[in-house]
């Protein structure tokens, strides 16, 4: 929000990136990562740049400024940071920060729905070889994630689920019956959509792997596709990226099944796993 102010700002001015950037003794390159919110900021380079854009309004520079140390201000996460890399810990904030959050999965429940043995089970699979009091840190974490759900000012969550997520038996038969379970009892909450894209569609609109569409409360936030990889993950927020993510998720939402059949489809999928283990 403050980058999307201080790009107006300048713009309204008519002011250069470069010249922006020779004001602060920085790069237009940093002016433009701080216009697109992905640095930090120094309240003396806020500062020195609100009085090159001309803004002399003292309340007004006033808020600024406490955005400025709001945007500093290490998120719930940072503690775990050792634990945590970077390009993920990004896409924490912009979670916390949304007010809409649709996301496709096509191998694992989304993380944000996830019991703490699967999640246990899930981190398991990347992480065998590291010590277990890790792994204790990696479930809790997750869980704590889960905890803006229930907020005052709790996002929508809109997930399209492929039924390979729903029937691969990650962590075994028990452990994904509590899964199930805890997904049936997601679907009574008001902020939380649940569909699923069965085995007989075949082929769909996603062929190229689960992604989140974030969208914020303010309208001057561009809406921001999430692609996570093995090593890294893409943050894209150009206009065209984002219109093709967005309707490619318009299209999963047509071809999976409707909201109102999700509670009878995952219940017929717990019955499956109980006969397993009968």
């Amino acid at each position: 929000m403050l980058g999307a102010h201080l790009r107006r700002l300048r713009e309204a001015e008519g002011i250069s990136r470069e010249t922006a950037g020779w004001e602060i003794r920085a790069s237009e390159s940093k002016i433009s990562r701080m216009e697109l919110g992905r640095v930090g900021f120094k309240e003396r380079d806020v500062e020195d740049l609100l009085t090159l854009y001309g803004l002399d309004d003292i309340d007004e520079r006033a808020a600024l400024l406490g955005l400025a140390r709001e945007a500093n201000t290490p998120g719930w996460w940072h503690r775990d940071g050792d634990i945590l890399p970077s390009w993920f810990q990004s896409y924490l904030g912009l979670e916390a920060a949304a007010s809409l959050i649709r996301t496709y999965e096509v191998q694992f429940i989304p993380g944000l729905l996830q019991t703490p043995d699967y999640a246990r089970a899930v981190i398991l699979l990347g992480h065998s070889h590291v010590p277990a009091e890790e792994i204790r840190r990696r479930v809790n974490l997750r869980m704590t994630r889960q905890q803006l759900l229930n907020r005052d000012d709790a996002p929508q969550l809109w997930c399209v689920i492929d039924e390979a997520a729903l029937r691969r038996p990650i962590g075994g038969p028990s452990v994904m019956r509590g899964q199930l379970q805890n997904l049936i009892d997601a679907t009574k909450l008001p902020n939380i959509r649940i569909q699923m894209i069965p085995f007989r569609f075949g082929g769909h609109a996603a062929a190229g792997g689960p992604f989140s569409i974030l969208r914020f409360p303010h309208q001057d936030l561009p809406d921001v596709v999430y692609v996570e990889q093995l090593t890294s993950a893409l943050y894209l927020d150009k206009q065209e990226d984002v219109d093709h993510y967005a309707a490619t998720m318009e299209r999963l939402c047509v071809q999976a099944e409707p909201p109102d059949r999700t509670v009878e489809i995952l219940g017929d999928i717990l019955h499956d796993f109980e006969a397993l283990e009968d």
